[in-house]
Formats: structure tokens, sequence, C-alpha cells
């Protein structure tokens, strides 16, 4: 049987609250605790590294997914069970996407938002029907949450579309949405 596992979009810097901190360990948890592995981009910092550690430290299986202008660097992370070196940032999302049956988000900046706004437009697309949560730890998200508002009030955005993107408070919660999800039921 196919382990399942969720693809962890985050931020490679641990951000200036502790509670991104907290909650990535915390998603790291939940993740073993739920029986899932772990996909993200191969980091050992950030919310990245402690998410990776957190699941690790539960158990669970953890496949980091590092393109290759990232591999040379300190970042790399040397204890998953599995990493793997692509040559781009482009292999390396298509990669986590065939290697996740969910997507979960933490906050980070420009690369966390590109993987999340390419994975919804997917599921949009039609190109899957994987769950893609957000988790919007001390509301890092509301931004982003007004603006995807103001584009169905605009006509940009269909009103049903705006809810691929799925918003959980806590990891526990996101974890539970990834386990309702299509890929997972139906490969159990």
């Amino acid at each position: 049987m196919k382990s399942k596992r969720v693809a962890v979009y985050c931020g490679s810097a641990g951000g200036n609250d502790p509670a991104f901190l907290a909650e990535a360990e915390a998603l790291g948890s939940a993740i073993a605790r739920a029986g899932l592995g772990l996909v993200y981009g191969g980091a050992s910092v950030g919310l990245m590294g402690a998410v990776a550690d957190a699941a690790l430290a539960g158990g669970a299986e953890v496949v980091g997914v590092l393109p290759e202008i990232l591999s040379g660097s300190e970042i790399a992370h040397r204890g998953l069970t599995r990493l793997e070196v692509v040559p781009t940032m482009h292999e390396r999302k298509a990669r986590m996407v065939k290697l996740a049956d969910a997507f979960l988000m933490l906050p980070g900046g420009y690369g966390t938002l590109d993987e999340m706004m390419e994975i919804v437009t997917w599921k949009q697309l039609r190109l899957h029907a994987k769950p893609c949560v957000l988790i919007n730890t001390a509301n890092y998200w509301d931004g982003l949450l007004a603006f995807l508002d103001r584009a169905v009030d605009a006509g940009f955005l269909k009103a049903e579309n705006r809810w691929l993107l799925e918003v959980a408070a806590t990891p526990e919660e996101a974890v539970k949405r990834a386990l309702q999800g299509p890929s997972i039921l139906e490969s159990a």
C-alpha cells in the first residue's frame, strides 16, 4: 500500500514571532501522530527544519526535495529519511506534488506564497483534487485571505473557487482536513 504523505510549504526562516516555530513543530508532531509522511523543501533551517525535525522525532517518514542550486549550501537537511536533489525549482514543485496526498501551508515568504498559489491554481484547473489547507498561525495570512475575498468581490475569482484554499486554525485541524481528502481516503 502506498504511504500517505502531506506536503508542507513554509519558510526557510523562523520569523520573529516564537509562535511560528512552535506551530511548525506542532505540525510535524501532528503529522507523525496521524501516521502520515512529510514531504517538504529539504532545508534544515527555519520553519522547514522545525517541521521536519518534529516529524522525524515522532517517527514519520520525511522526504526532502531540494533543487541543485541549494544543494551545495549548508541548508540541506542531512538527517532525513530521504533527500532528493532535483535540477530546478520547477522540478522540485512537480516532484512534491507527485509525492503528496495533501498540501499544508505555514507562514513563509515569496517561495511559500508561490508554491501555495500554484497548487491551489492546479486544483482550480482540476489537475488534482487534493486538500490545500492554510494554517493561519498568529493571523499571519489575514491579509491574503482579505485579498482573496476582494478578488471574489471584484469578479476575478469565482466564489466557489475561493474555498479551494481551506483555512485551519491549528496544525491538528489541518491534518484532520488532509485526512478527509479524497486522495487519501481513496488510496486507503
